[in-house]
């Protein structure tokens, strides 16, 4: 076999073109995306647990609360006219039923009080509540009342009930009263309002319908997720009190003040009727809230169609509107590590560019496989991120899996690329990104302009280290051989 002449270096063996480098780099990085989405997939299976978790705290507690009324619920004859063919003739029958009359107060004022309590199971916590509600309101039966399709004398007042709807009634607490013209009534159970799902509580009342009703009114009640008040009235106002330092105010009302401090807040609302769009007297109640208009979920309102009326099934007299009042966690950790997740590329991609600097220009040679394991890594970034911020917190998990991962990568780098040098220089980059990526997850309104900056600056830089590259040769330990 010839050999080559003395003095002469054999030619590179296995020696690939940058580009073809720059081509690997990049097909990996791409199926690098795969186990990348089985991450999200693991986010998703994690807060379905934790909802899952909550709910079961809410089965015992009392689910999500919406408070309703007083109304005063007045039967009232009426004649019902239908035409039938009998025989080739047409045939008019009149039969005569009971319907129900809902009369909403004149004014409403009430004091909130809501104070939130920690709960775990497990590895999960989430907020529970305690409502206070203390109001009083008037009624005044309209003189004309006849305008609205009901005479006067049809009205069995003798029957009245004056209702109050509570989504959840297993949440009702003990102390809860109500009382007319300073007379106290047998609270009784069932008989809600069509917006409540027809859950609450009522109470018999008689009234001729000429003097004005003062009824004085004081509900507790246990919930869970957001806590919904649904204004009926020409004039509502209410304070709303509690000592949790992040509310979430939503619903078809803002408050026309509100106070936030670190102690809790203080909102009220004043509401009147022309804002409603609703009349005085209706002739049928009002359906649940539009749930779209609502940000949390938590336990829906079931309808009970055939506790209506104590008649055929009546008209309903439009959608209830409602004000949402949150309780919300200051950081929720399954969203801070979602957001986090949508920046996995800006690692790997980084990551993959300064390795192939330091194999094109450097010379320092990374095989394909050592671009998977390092991917690898800085995906299971997150999978320790999600693990750890479920059980201390998500800042104290974010410095140790970032702490974690760097350690790991620049101890292998060190070995990849022969060099401690360029390993401390690894470690800087990924502490540099993983420091950006906290900041961003911190500046949400300014997220998407940093790292648009921060990625033109990296790609004119990678550009300009690049420039004298021939990317169809073998580099520059071709012309070194």
């Amino acid at each position: 076999m010839t050999q080559p002449p003395s003095g002469t270096a054999a030619p590179a063996r296995n020696e690939r073109s940058p580009g073809i480098k720059l081509v690997f780099a990049v097909l990996i990085a791409v199926a690098l995306m795969v186990p990348l989405l089985m991450v999200y997939g693991l986010l998703w299976d994690r807060q379905q647990q934790a909802q899952t978790a909550q709910a079961s705290i809410g089965e015992g507690w009392g689910g999500q609360q919406t408070i309703a009324g007083p109304v005063i619920v007045i039967p009232y004859r009426a004649t019902d006219t239908t035409t039938v063919n009998e025989n080739g003739k047409d045939v008019t029958r009149s039969v005569n039923t009971i319907r129900n009359l809902y009369l909403s107060p004149q004014s409403n004022k009430a004091d909130v009080v809501i104070k939130p309590e920690r709960r775990k199971k497990a590895i999960y916590e989430t907020v529970v509540y305690e409502s206070q509600v203390a109001g009083s309101a008037e009624f005044v039966l309209p003189a004309d009342i006849a305008r609205y399709g009901v005479a006067r004398e049809a009205l069995l007042l003798d029957r009245a009930e004056l209702r109050l709807g509570i989504s959840d009634a297993r949440g009702l607490i003990d102390g809860n009263s109500i009382a007319v013209n300073g007379t106290p009534l047998a609270l009784q159970p069932g008989k809600g309002l069509l917006s409540t799902g027809n859950s609450g509580t009522f109470a018999f009342v008689d009234w001729t319908g000429v003097a004005p009703l003062k009824v004085d009114y004081r509900i507790g009640v246990r919930g869970l997720g957001d806590f919904r008040l649904v204004p009926r009235g020409v004039d509502t106002r209410w304070t709303v009190k509690s000592s949790w330092p992040n509310p979430s105010f939503g619903g078809d009302f803002l408050p026309a003040t509100r106070k936030v401090a670190g102690d809790g807040f203080t909102a009220t609302y004043a509401i009147p009727n022309l804002a409603l769009g609703q009349a005085q007297v209706l002739t049928g109640d009002l359906s649940p809230p539009n749930a779209s208009n609502y940000g949390r979920g938590g336990r829906s309102i079931q309808m009970d169609m055939g506790d209506m009326g104590s008649g055929p099934a009546e008209a309903s007299g439009g959608t209830a509107k409602a004000i949402a009042i949150g309780l919300i966690e200051p950081v929720d950790l399954y969203s801070q590590v979602d957001r986090s997740i949508k920046y996995g590329f800006l690692f790997i991609g980084f990551t993959f560019v300064a390795f192939l600097m330091f194999d094109i220009i450097a010379g320092a040679r990374v095989a394909p496989a050592e671009y998977l394991l390092t991917g690898v890594a800085l995906i299971l970034f997150f999978v320790l991120l999600l693990a750890f911020a479920e059980v201390i917190g998500f800042m104290p998990a974010y410095l140790l899996a970032s702490a974690a991962i760097i350690g790991l990568l620049t101890a292998y780098s060190a070995a990849v690329l022969k060099s401690w040098k360029r390993a401390r220089f690894l470690a800087a980059l990924l502490a540099g990104l993983y420091a950006l990526l906290y900041t961003l997850l911190n500046l949400e309104a300014y997220a998407l302009l940093i790292g648009s900056v921060l990625m033109f600056v990296a790609l004119a830089s990678v550009m300009y280290m690049t420039r004298n590259i021939d990317w169809g040769g073998i580099g520059k330990r071709e012309g070194a051989a």
